[in-house]
């Protein structure tokens, strides 16, 4: 389904934010603006000015498709040559600085042996002296400007590379099915689309490219040493390089390891937070604080444990390559000066020689702390590798076909399911609900009812068994077309960052005021709208909480309405409500399904009463089937549930009979 076509709205919001910033919204604003978001009368023409040299970046293009096109396997490489022209020129950029900050010891040399070695007072030397500090000069003027050139390249190629990898990565997500968020952590999911890929921008932006650099810098290096003095650069590499390799391959598997565990185990601490955050009411009532404040400390010892093992190996290297440079040096020195007392170096070349050296073995400090970089990087490749091939559990097949528009006959044919395979939740449902008919779902805590409702909307697919709307089987139909005609209102509503309008038209943004207060209306909520200081345009805060769940629950109710869906699915939808709510919901609920198939999951005795059929589901099995009144007079499991009912119902109300799965 693509985004891209919702022009009007998007239009919409362009206008909005530019009258916002216009200074067109201020404390007494229209009731289109959002509370409290006007501008202050100082900073208008400010804000008004930097708006007007806003570019016209165009309508937003983005498509979804439920089957993933095969990306390949996501390496640095991949993300890199996604964006090639890019890379190319700043790999240019890269060679030109490199080579300009190593000519300084190479005009050094020139300007002892050529100018000060020879005749300090001869013009024609002198002049190579003066000739000499005008090239440096030069060098690093052109230099600077390349550095400069490169740092906005690189910058913007990794703007670019993970603009497309966090769109990416989110599709992805959005593609997963519901078991993948059940077994998950948010906390750990959202590491993936925050901390991660934040690793892999710096990476990308300068880590990368200083690298190069550095690498580079010791291939010129040591070509220069060669050029300079074979022998000595042979004696150098003699002593050098063995143990340089040596530490460096140990840190490059120590390293790994350690940056893995890094990873994990902050991925835990934003878990930790999370979660935290989201049962923060339960956490106050039950006066949890001091038993969260202990574990989150507990996740964060583990996460600085991991933390510090890292900064182990990396301080054991860093010193191991200071001694193996320090010695290098030295030795360097002893034999350098042997060999001009001999005549068979000159003091400009072994000036060069040391200063290069110098160069030489700065670039492996520059290595390490790079290479701590690029180990977080390559953890968090592997990390968001291991979510971008994450198949979807319910996946679609590559030759789905369009589901036409339906009447609403369900059929479950010989129907098993389990969350866990081995441990089947339903077995062997055999059951057909006529197009237009309603019915109820009732039974004990886990006796499977949510999870038929699950299989109707084909969050997951049968263990064994088959699912069909109208005669087509569901995994045989796109999922968009499929959900196009469903509907579905969960026992706790959730509602967007945003106002009243835009969670009542979620489900169809190019919806009307108009339609917006149609479905308000259905539902009885037109009093909290007329309360409300900006009517449908009233921002809700996180998740409805500014909110009584009975409201949110109808705002979730006219969302369904809205979407005029041929098969509507409530998940105990009324259990949160009160009794002047639930009768606003049971009008509401008359107009709704009317002429529509509905699969209710009721939570009250009350709500299954006014179904056609109740379906009773004892342990994963249908065990009665029938209209309320035949159901009791059977003497059965439903008789019994309704006798225990009557005998509970209070002086104003009946009292409910608690079952959901």
């Amino acid at each position: 389904m693509g985004f891209g076509g919702s022009g009007g709205m998007w239009e919409g919001i362009r206008g909005n934010v530019g009258g916002n910033f216009g200074g067109n919204v201020g404390p007494g604003a229209a009731p289109g603006g959002a509370p409290f978001a006007g501008i202050p009368e100082e900073l208008r023409e400010a804000v008004s000015s930097l708006v007007a040299t806003e570019p016209d970046h165009g309508l937003p293009s983005a498509t979804f498709t439920a089957t993933a096109p095969d990306p390949g396997r996501l390496t640095l490489w991949s993300l890199i040559r996604a964006r090639w022209s890019i890379a190319v020129w700043s790999l240019f950029f890269l060679v030109v600085e490199t080579l300009g900050f190593q000519s300084g010891p190479f005009l050094t040399k020139i300007g002892i042996d050529d100018g000060i070695g020879k005749s300090t007072n001869s013009p024609h030397h002198l002049n190579i002296i003066v000739a000499t500090g005008v090239a440096y000069i030069l060098t690093v003027l052109l230099t600077v400007l390349v550095e400069r050139k490169r740092v906005r390249n690189t910058g913007l190629l990794a703007a670019n590379v993970m603009n497309d990898l966090r769109v990416k990565v989110f599709t992805h997500i959005q593609r997963l099915s519901l078991d993948y968020f059940t077994e998950e952590k948010a906390g750990v999911i959202m590491t993936r689309m925050t901390s991660d890929i934040e690793v892999l921008q710096n990476l990308l932006q300068d880590g990368i490219a200083q690298f190069c650099i550095q690498g580079l810098t010791m291939v010129v290096v040591t070509v220069l040493l060669f050029v300079f003095n074979v022998q000595l650069a042979l004696i150098t590499c003699a002593l050098v390089l063995p143990m340089l390799i040596a530490t460096s391959l140990w840190f490059r598997n120590a390293s790994a390891r350690t940056y893995l565990l890094v990873r994990d185990t902050l991925a835990a601490v934003i878990g930790d937070i999370a979660e935290s955050l989201s049962g923060v009411r339960v956490v106050a009532a039950y006066n949890r604080q001091k038993n969260n404040v202990i574990h989150h400390r507990n996740v964060v010892g583990r996460y600085r444990k991991a933390n510090r093992t890292s900064a182990k190996v990396t301080a054991a290297y860093t010193a191991s390559s200071d001694f193996i440079g320090l010695g290098g040096q030295l030795a360097l020195l002893l034999i350098g000066g042997d060999m001009v007392i001999h005549g068979h170096l000159s003091v400009g070349t072994l000036s060069a020689f040391i200063l290069y050296l110098g160069s030489f073995f700065q670039p492996i400090q520059q290595i390490v702390q790079l290479y701590n970089t690029y180990q977080q990087g390559q953890a968090a490749v592997i990390k968001l590798r291991t979510l971008l091939e994450t198949v979807p559990s319910v996946a679609e097949s590559p030759d789905a076909y369009e589901l036409p528009p339906v009447e609403g006959k369900i059929d479950f044919d010989d129907v098993t399911f389990g969350y866990n395979p081995k441990v089947p939740v339903l077995e062997g449902v055999n059951l057909h609900i006529a197009a237009g008919e309603i019915i109820a779902f009732v039974g004990a805590t886990g006796a499977g009812k949510s999870t038929i409702a699950k299989l109707v909307t084909r969050f997951y697919d049968p263990t064994e068994g088959t699912v069909r709307i109208d005669g087509h089987r569901l995994q045989d139909v796109t999922l968009n077309s499929l959900r196009r005609q469903l509907g579905v209102v969960p026992q706790e509503a959730f509602l967007f960052s945003g106002s009243i309008r835009d969670n009542v038209a979620f489900s169809r943004p190019e919806a009307t005021d108009d339609e917006v207060l149609a479905a308000i209306n259905a539902v009885g909520l037109q009093d909290l709208i007329d309360r409300l200081p900006y009517g449908i345009d009233t921002e809700v805060h996180e998740r409805g909480q500014s909110l009584a769940s009975g409201e949110r629950q109808l705002i979730a109710l006219a969302r369904a309405f809205i979407a005029s869906p041929r098969v509507l699915v409530l998940d105990e939808a009324t259990s949160n409500l009160d009794l002047k709510s639930e009768g606003k919901v049971e009008t509401a609920l008359d107009l709704l399904l009317d002429g529509r198939t509905a699969i209710l999951i009721a939570h009250r005795l009350t709500t299954a009463m006014r179904a056609d059929r109740i379906i009773v589901v004892d342990d994963g099995k249908i065990v009665e089937s029938g209209s309320h009144d035949e159901l009791v007079s059977k003497d059965g499991r439903y008789a019994e549930m309704y006798s225990t009912w009557s005998n509970h119902q209070g002086e104003q109300r009946p009292s409910e009979f608690s079952s959901s799965s």
